[in-house]
């Protein structure tokens, strides 16, 4: 095959929108529509990791036929109707494929077909185009093809050593999806055992900002997913505890977004780097942080960013112990979170649900020393918790547990610490074994009654972290 007709073979047709499917969404935003995708595969005991980016694939037309998964969703959440009906095409269409994924697999070019999901355990071969990878192999450019499983990243050392060659659409696509897949990963497993899996895309990232890319939209899009998965690895290291190796990739991402110019990533940036500050024990700087990240923020639009940004500074006048200025943090915090959701809200806060809002005003009154508000916050956030967020739900109910002990109420603080101990089974978060390890200590006065020697004698027989 010639180099002209490899070219015209690898021209992707202009998707059509799918109609159908957005006069199905109706009157909801994306991000409330994706929420119920994902309730709706709970009903079923499907897995699904849906958002708002997904639902704009789909109504885009660049999703053509969904995975087993989301289809088994979809009908159920519409009864009687086909995919057809949907807006999909017929999933024959899109099959027998093996001879062009070959070239998709070398000139990265994605096909029109739908990715899999990470929860997903029906995965198929021929429905595996991108996201069995965080970066393509293809285009020359120098991507690190790692295959992502749900439990990880493994890179494929022989890429980095491939000539340069400037990024497309497509690598800047597999970026982005690779930011989606390690959130996802840490919202269910944690961080420990995904952060030094996930630095091998983020130096593949950084270098194709180095190459250069093919369009000034796609260097947009480029600058600003590499900024938020400098962010994501970031965080891996922050909720493991490598606080260093977290700031220097939050001061990266910060570095990334005033060079593109990208306000909403600055903000982003500036938020992780305050709730670092906070836990690191540098309170002020974490005030300073926030405030930086809400005069960035304000033009974005979003009182749901506003507000987490509010509960930042909360934490950072928390741990300054100014009572009245923590106080009037989480007021604008919760007047903020109060006018609601809208589309300006970044796509990464997802996680920031009226359970955050509660986590995050325990974890101020429990610095402040309130144990009382403390636990009744936390016991909140532990009861609103989407399942789907199982490292938070650990978390939460871990700072329920530490509340109650220190607060006096050991049995109860027992109790919540055994059910953190189940989570544990699915979650590695070096943040929440040490909370774990504080409540014991705490409770080591009160072993002799039954519920907090079971707890305490369990605890004990943790692994150790190395």
């Amino acid at each position: 095959m010639t180099s002209s007709e490899l070219n015209s073979s690898k021209t992707p047709r202009p998707p059509r929108p799918n109609l159908a499917f957005r006069q199905l969404r109706g009157q909801r935003s994306p991000a409330e529509f994706a929420a119920a995708v994902r309730r709706a595969a709970r009903e079923i005991g499907e897995r699904v990791s849906c958002d708002a980016r997904y639902v704009g694939r789909v109504e885009a037309g660049e999703i053509r036929c969904p995975n087993y998964a989301y289809e088994r969703v979809f009908l159920h959440m519409f009864p009687g109707r086909t995919l057809t009906d949907l807006g999909f095409a017929p999933r024959s269409s899109v099959r027998g494929r093996r001879a062009r994924v070959e070239v998709s697999e070398t000139w990265g070019v994605p096909e029109p077909y739908d990715t899999q999901d990470p929860y997903d355990t029906h995965e198929k071969p021929e429905e595996s185009d991108v996201l069995r990878r965080a970066f393509m192999t293809g285009g020359g450019a120098t991507v690190a093809a790692a295959s992502l499983s749900p439990f990880g990243l493994a890179l494929d050392a022989t890429a980095a050593e491939r000539p340069a060659r400037r990024a497309g659409a497509s690598e800047v696509e597999v970026l982005e999806e690779a930011v989606r897949r390690i959130r996802l990963l840490d919202d269910r497993h944690g961080a420990d055992g995904l952060y030094r899996r996930a630095a091998a895309p983020l130096r593949a990232a950084y270098a194709l900002l180095d190459a250069g890319t093919t369009r000034h939209a796609a260097g947009e899009r480029l600058h600003s997913g590499a900024g938020e998965l400098a962010i994501s690895v970031g965080w891996l290291a922050h909720d493991s505890g490598r606080f260093d190796d977290a700031r220097s990739h939050y001061a990266e991402a910060l570095a990334t977004a005033r060079m593109a110019g990208d306000p909403a990533l600055e903000a982003h940036a500036f938020c992780n780097t305050s709730f670092l500050a906070r836990d690191a024990g540098r309170p002020r700087e974490a005030v300073r942080a926030a405030q930086a990240a809400q005069r960035v923020a304000r033009p974005l639009g979003s009182a749901r960013l506003m507000s987490l940004l509010a509960l930042r500074e909360a934490g950072g006048w928390a741990g300054l112990a100014d009572r009245t200025g923590c106080a009037q943090a989480l007021a604008r915090a919760q007047a903020l979170y109060d006018r609601g959701r809208s589309d300006a809200d970044p796509e990464w806060m997802s996680f920031y649900g009226e359970a955050e809002l509660e986590g995050l005003e325990a974890q101020c009154w429990s610095t402040l020393g309130d144990w009382r508000r403390a636990a009744r916050h936390a016991g909140r956030a532990a009861h609103l918790q989407d399942p789907h967020f199982t490292r938070n739900t650990a978390l939460y109910t871990a700072e329920l547990a530490d509340d109650l002990a220190r607060g006096g109420r050991p049995d109860e603080a027992a109790v919540a610490g055994m059910r953190v101990l189940d989570l544990l089974t699915e979650v590695q978060s070096s943040r929440i074994q040490t909370m774990l390890a504080g409540t014991a200590r705490v409770l080591l006065p009160h072993k002799r009654a039954s519920e907090v020697s079971t707890f305490l004698d369990k605890h004990a027989s943790l692994p150790r972290a190395v």
